[in-house]
C-alpha cells in the first residue's frame, strides 16, 4: 500500500494539473480521431458516401466541403428520407457537436455506417 506522502503528494498533484492534463488528453485524442477519420474518408467516398452539412444554411453558406448537403439538424428528422440507409452518411458542422448528434439519430433509424468527422473543414479530401 503506498505510503501516506505518496498519497498526499499524488493528491496535490492531481489537484495541482489534473484539469490542464484532461484538457490536453481531450484535445490530443480529438487531433487524433480527426486524423483517423480524415483518413478514412477515400475509402467512404469510393463506397458512395454522401456528406451531410448539419449546420444552419447561413454557416453553410460561408464554407463547406465540396459536393456536401446541407440538412441542418434541426431539419434531420424530417429530411431523412433524402438520405439512402445503404450508403455511408458522413456528417459535419462547426465543431463535431451537432454531427455528433445528427449522426445518433441517423443511427437510431437504421443508417448503417454513420461517420462523424467533426468540423466540415476534416471532409475536404
Amino acid at each position: 500500500m503506498p505510503s501516506d506522502e505518496f498519497q498526499i503528494a499524488l493528491s496535490q498533484f492531481i489537484k495541482d494539473w489534473g484539469i490542464l492534463i484532461l484538457v490536453a488528453t481531450f484535445f490530443i485524442y480529438r487531433a487524433w480521431r480527426n486524423k483517423t477519420v480524415k483518413n478514412q474518408l477515400p475509402e467512404l467516398k469510393n463506397k458512395g458516401a454522401v456528406i451531410v452539412d448539419v449546420r444552419s444554411p447561413e454557416e453553410f453558406k460561408m464554407g463547406s466541403a465540396p459536393g456536401s448537403v446541407n440538412i441542418p439538424v434541426s431539419d434531420l428528422p424530417r429530411r431523412m428520407g433524402e438520405l439512402d440507409k445503404t450508403k455511408p452518411i458522413v456528417v459535419c458542422c462547426a465543431s463535431g457537436g451537432r454531427a455528433s448528434t445528427a449522426a445518433a439519430m441517423l443511427k437510431a433509424q437504421g443508417f448503417g455506417e454513420v461517420v462523424n468527422v467533426g468540423p466540415w473543414q476534416n471532409a475536404v479530401v
